[in-house]
C-alpha cells in the first residue's frame, strides 16, 4: 500500500465518522424525516460514501465514533454542519439540543463551555448566519 493510499483511506475514515455523526443528529428526535434523508444522501455524495457504506452507517451509526479535528477552525466548521442538519427540518427539539451539546464535547470543545457553545450555535442558525459569522460567534463564547 502506497503512502497515498494510506492518506486516502484515512480521509475516507474521517468522512465516514463525520457522516455517522450527521446520521446520529438526524435520528436525535427518534425519526428520520424525508427532508433529513435527502440531506444525508446529498452529504453522502459529497463525502464519497458508497451505497453499501451509506446503508451500514444508517443502521449502525454508533460504530463510527467521532475523530475530532486538531484544528480549532475545523472543529467550528464541523459544529456548523452538525447544527445545520438539525435546521433542515426548521425546528429543534430539546433532545436535538442535547445531541449538539454532546457533539460539541466530542469535537473537543470544553465540557464547561459546551452549553454556551450549543446555545450560540442555535442562536446563530436562527439568524441564518454563514460559516464566517458562525465561527466568529463561537469564538466569542469559547475563546481559546
Amino acid at each position: 500500500m502506497s503512502l497515498l493510499d494510506l492518506f486516502t483511506s484515512g480521509e475516507h475514515k474521517k468522512a465516514k465518522t463525520y457522516f455517522a455523526a450527521l446520521v446520529k443528529l438526524a435520528f436525535a428526535d427518534g425519526a428520520l424525516e424525508p427532508v433529513e434523508l435527502k440531506f444525508l444522501k446529498k452529504m453522502a455524495l459529497k463525502l464519497d460514501i458508497e451505497d453499501a457504506e451509506f446503508t451500514k452507517i444508517l443502521e449502525y451509526p454508533d460504530r463510527y465514533p467521532i475523530d475530532p479535528p486538531l484544528d480549532y477552525n475545523d472543529r467550528i466548521e464541523q459544529l456548523f454542519y452538525f447544527t445545520g442538519i438539525i435546521f433542515v427540518s426548521h425546528e429543534i427539539t430539546p433532545d436535538e439540543e442535547k445531541v449538539i451539546e454532546k457533539l460539541a464535547v466530542s469535537l473537543g470543545f470544553p465540557v464547561k463551555n459546551a452549553k454556551s457553545v450549543t446555545d450560540e450555535a442555535i442562536r446563530l442558525f436562527h439568524k441564518k448566519s454563514n460559516l464566517d459569522e458562525f465561527s466568529k460567534g463561537i469564538k466569542v463564547v469559547n475563546a481559546i
